[in-house]
Formats: C-alpha cells, structure tokens, sequence
C-alpha cells in the first residue's frame, strides 16, 4: 500500500492512496488551519471503525442475519500532553433487525477483533480495547 499527503495551503492537506480517492486533511484555526479537513487522528478513529464494521456485516451477512441498520462508533480517549495518543479506545457495535442473534453477533465481533480486522490488531498493541455491543429490534 502507497498513502501520500499533498499540501495544498497553510494547514490544508489532501491525501490519497492505492484506491485512488481523495480525502481532506485540515485543522483548527487555533493551530494556523482553516478547518477544512479531517485530523489525522480522527482518520485513524475512522479507519478502525470501518475495518472492524465491514469485517462484522460481511459474517452477519453470511451468517443471515436481518441487519437493517449498522453502526459503528469509536469512542477514543486521548493523553493530555504531546503526542496526544489514544489511551483508550471503546468500540460500540449499533445494530437493529429482526431477531438477531446475540450469539452470531458476539461471534461477529470476536472474529473481526481476533481474526480479521488488521487495524483492531494493530490499536490493541498500543491502547487498551472495549468493546460494546447494542441490539435493537427493529
């Protein structure tokens, strides 16, 4: 994998990669920034949620589930000091449906975290991981 930043003016990135899409980085005026982009940090929180999202839909998926809606939200906790580096990381898993099977999502969940998620391996090396799970019935 190639990632790249190109600056584009005072704290105003671009970033892409092999997929070839494009993604705003920028920051908060405070710090010389237009707040025009995504932290890079926040892109990490992103990063993770969506691995570990798109490991869990595909088994439920598999599994047949009846997902109607999915959510995954990365609650981070940060150090005070620089580098502010997450401490700690909750992982919230949102899921409605019909009749879905607690039993298939917990098995989900610990696939994507033991298994397959490559970002969840990586941040559980640094940082302590919770995770929640949450079914509504829709």
């Amino acid at each position: 994998m190639e990632a790249k930043v190109i600056w584009k003016n005072k704290m105003s990135f671009e970033g892409t990669s092999d997929s070839g899409f494009f993604v705003p980085l920028g920051t908060t005026p405070a710090v010389g920034g237009d707040n025009d982009g995504f932290r890079p940090l926040e892109l990490l929180a992103i990063g993770l949620a969506g691995c570990t999202a798109m490991d869990v839909i595909s088994i439920l998926n598999k599994k047949k589930q009846d997902v109607r809606a999915f959510e995954v939200q990365v609650h981070a906790e940060r150090a005070e000091e620089h580098p502010k580096v997450f401490t700690h990381l909750t992982i919230e898993y949102i899921l409605s449906g019909k009749e879905i099977d607690r039993n298939a999502v917990d098995r989900a969940v610990e696939l994507s975290a033991t298994k397959y998620c490559p970002a969840q391996a990586m941040f559980s090396k640094i940082a302590p991981i919770d995770l929640v799970i949450t079914i509504n019935e829709a």
